[in-house]
């Protein structure tokens, strides 16, 4: 899957979140003003790549994502692990614990969600 530059993930974050919007739409949504121009001009890059779809309404387009959030984010975060953490999801974890991003309680539950997979799988 292809990646996206800062600005697109931004738009397109507020497009998975509307679902269906206009360029106005996604400006109002938007925590930093942006021109319109530059937000229209990030969409058509959007629907260039294949993230999102259009329909027309005379001169008005309505914008829909053709990826979903899940999918992008499960891209995204096997292309992170890849890159950061020699594509070990275990190096990931214990970097999280030495970092004291996770803490005993989340470990449990991440343990006991594991087993419950590893019962689901037999």
């Amino acid at each position: 899957m292809k990646s996206l530059t800062k600005a697109e993930e931004q738009i397109m974050q507020i497009i998975w979140q509307k679902e269906r919007c206009l360029v106005r739409d996604i400006v109002e949504a938007l925590e930093t003003p942006i021109p319109q121009t530059t937000v229209s001009s990030v969409v058509r890059i959007l629907e260039r790549k294949g993230f999102v779809g259009h329909k027309a309404y005379g001169k008005t387009y309505e914008y829909f994502p053709l990826v979903a959030k899940h999918d992008f984010t499960k891209s995204s975060i096997k292309a992170w692990i890849n890159n950061y953490f020699d594509g070990s999801p275990k190096h990931l974890v214990s970097f999280l614990v030495s970092e004291n991003e996770l803490n005993l309680k989340e470990l449990d539950t991440l343990m006991k969600q594991l087993e419950t997979l590893k019962k689901d799988k037999k």
